[in-house]
């Protein structure tokens, strides 16, 4: 996102390229940083409006979408002819989308699937991901084809049409949303999130509940390493212990989301007037 804030095009897609082969939820940001490439990256939150009213031509997204393509493409095609074949796909885009590895982390997938049954783990698959059934379902050995995670993606319309005036602070939403919900999360996803408020100073004082969102965050931090210890070296606690510790992470990282979106839209309008209240029509 910083090569695309200074008009380095070919640059911030190679960039999101290399960060999409490595990390296949990341394709979640495309959408916004096709867009800041479109405008200049001075803040509009204070007053926003559609990017026609800019002037923004979305025909010269068609460039930059087949240039970013174009470089996923040859990066994947590179890591084929390193390895011989493609079979480290399954092991690394796969696993995002499948989840075989259970081992506990900061998420909030591995102890839902740990508990559930197995005859349920493909309804919930899908209810998590949404499996993505076409003729090709059963394929060779009858293995079941690719799962299509979307569950994150339907974020991206909403998020990018609300925040069309400003694509960077979408993106940073996007982030948030994408620390908070990743399968296999770790502490840098919301880490990154949470450090990137600072590109928005204005809308601090717009944020509704800034404090019980900091102590959220603190009571997690003690909570995780603390119930980790009971669970896994003093063998006095149990999984839940610490999976109720991630729940409150989660709760942080979403309490922190919700302030920001709200304080996006909130400096909008300004400063509340005494004998005035915000309606929405």
């Amino acid at each position: 996102m910083t090569t695309s804030r200074t008009g380095r095009v070919s640059a911030a897609l190679l960039s999101l390229a290399f960060l999409v082969h490595l990390s296949l939820s990341s394709i979640l940001i495309l959408t916004p940083l096709l867009l800041l490439l479109l405008l200049d990256p001075v803040s509009r939150l204070a007053s926003p409006k559609s990017l026609r009213s800019y002037g923004v031509n979305f025909r010269s997204l068609v460039p930059h979408l087949g240039e970013f393509v174009l470089y996923l493409t040859a990066l994947t095609l590179a890591s084929g002819f390193v390895s011989g074949g493609w079979a480290w796909i399954p092991q690394t885009w796969g696993a995002s989308l499948t989840l075989p590895d259970l081992t506990p982390n900061t998420g909030l997938w591995w102890y839902f699937f740990t508990e559930m049954f197995d005859h349920f783990r493909p309804f919930f698959l899908m209810v998590f991901s949404v499996r993505a059934f076409t003729q090709f379902v059963l394929c060779i050995a009858g293995q079941l084809a690719t799962v299509l995670k979307v569950h994150l993606l339907i974020y991206i319309a909403p998020i990018c049409i609300k925040f069309q005036y400003d694509p960077l602070y979408a993106a940073f939403l996007l982030i948030g949303i994408l620390g908070t919900f990743k399968a296999y999360p770790s502490l840098s996803d919301p880490g990154l999130f949470l450090s990137m408020i600072a590109l928005f100073p204005e809308t601090y004082p717009y944020f509704r509940h800034p404090i019980v969102t900091a102590l959220l965050h603190l009571h997690a931090a003690l909570l995780m390493p603390l119930f980790n210890h009971l669970w896994l070296n003093q063998g006095t606690g149990n999984a839940n212990f610490y999976y109720a510790s991630t729940l409150v992470f989660a709760c942080s990282n979403g309490a922190a989301l919700i302030d920001c979106i709200w304080a996006g839209l909130r400096i909008a309008i300004g400063e509340e007037k005494e004998g005035y209240a915000v309606a929405q029509e």
